[in-house]
């Protein structure tokens, strides 16, 4: 098997479309070597609690509407370009993700992490849910087969906020500043949204033994 590490948040659109093309390349490849984990990567990390209002915070980042439709031009090509159709307008919220990445934490240690990740980015993308708000977190569990009353008693706690926070900073010591980045076998890095050729490129060299697979 061979390591694949992921450092995403669930409100970054290019995070959702690299998913969605990595995906196509393991349903084409289901003898593949990743042994995939996610990790915690906030894009605002200083995000009140809260969250804030979608439209202020397009203002603050892009100077207002029309700043932020150029820069969201290209995502929006290349998430169709992936199959997917992200509903820019039917988000009312920018939230704070580090729920949401605790609820990733967690979901890995029951072995739904992928699950819990597709569902994130498609209750905020495609549902336009604030994905901060902890009712939908629990009831984000509940959908993939998580206890949502433990999430929510979880989510009232301080319980592991420290380690996402820790991992958060350790990611930005390794020198990552954007994502997604992908880390293939624990040494090889793959930075942005890769087509689904790349990674069946990678999945071949690995078979071949052109990169070093974890133990």
């Amino acid at each position: 098997m061979a390591k694949l590490d992921i450092f995403s948040d669930p409100i970054c659109p290019w995070c959702y479309i690299g998913k969605s093309f990595l995906d196509k390349a393991l349903a084409e490849h289901p003898d593949h070597p990743f042994e995939i984990t996610w990790h915690p990567f906030q894009l605002n990390p200083d995000m009140a609690p809260e969250g804030m209002d979608r439209r202020a915070y397009l203002e603050g980042k892009f100077g207002g509407k029309e700043g932020a439709v150029r820069a969201y031009a290209p995502v929006v090509e290349k998430a169709r370009e992936a199959g997917l159709e992200i509903n820019f307008e039917g988000i009312a919220r920018t939230p704070n993700t580090l729920d949401a990445h605790r609820l990733i934490h967690w979901a890995g240690i029951e072995d739904r992490q992928v699950a819990a990740v597709s569902a994130l980015f498609e209750a905020y993308f495609v549902e336009g849910r604030d994905i901060g708000d902890h009712d939908v977190l629990a009831d984000i569990a509940d959908g993939i087969e998580m206890d949502a009353s433990v999430v929510r008693r979880l989510l009232s706690s301080d319980a592991d906020i420290e380690e996402m926070r820790n991992r958060d900073a350790a990611a930005r010591e390794m020198g990552i500043t954007s994502v997604p980045t992908f880390i293939v076998a624990g040494r090889h890095a793959v930075p942005g949204a890769q087509p689904p050729e790349l990674w069946t490129k990678v999945i071949g060299e690995i078979a071949a033994g052109a990169l070093d697979a974890a133990e």
